[in-house]
């Protein structure tokens, strides 16, 4: 199995990890079906969106990767329309909104970075945020 389809299966695996932590409050909470790029799963009974990302190579960098651009355009943070961003570390879950991570980025201001992800073989911008210090904008859900 290759790089791409391995962290796909997983990343879809800690969706379903979080739908699961979700609906246990709100039932009828879903997974989105198909490729639907501002978010991933939706809270109908609070009408909240959640965007799920795994970054378990955080464990050994010590860094979050935020991404906002592939391929040259627009993407992740720059496009996602989700009101919850959930990232998944490999040891916890953090849940964000999506103004607490706009308000660590500027605050930070760290430079962009340009680079090739694992699995994919076009560039990504994304901010590498140390994981201590974005942790201090997560919240409870």
């Amino acid at each position: 199995m290759d790089s791409f389809t391995k962290d796909l299966k997983r990343g879809e695996q800690v969706e379903l990890d979080v739908l699961s932590m979700i609906q246990k409050k709100y039932p009828k909470a879903y997974k989105v079906k198909g490729y639907f790029k501002d978010y991933d799963l939706f809270v109908p009974e609070i009408n909240k969106s959640v965007e799920v990302k795994c970054d378990e190579k955080s464990k050994y960098t010590g860094n979050i990767v935020v991404e906002i651009e592939f391929n040259g355009k627009p993407s992740a943070l720059m496009t996602s329309k989700a009101d919850y961003w959930v990232w998944w570390d490999g040891y916890v879950y953090k849940w964000f909104t999506m103004n607490l991570i706009h308000q660590c980025i500027k605050e930070l201001n760290p430079p962009v970075r340009e680079f090739i992800g694992n699995g994919d073989d076009k560039y990504k911008k994304a901010y590498l945020i140390k994981k201590d210090i974005l942790y201090r904008y997560s919240i409870k859900f």
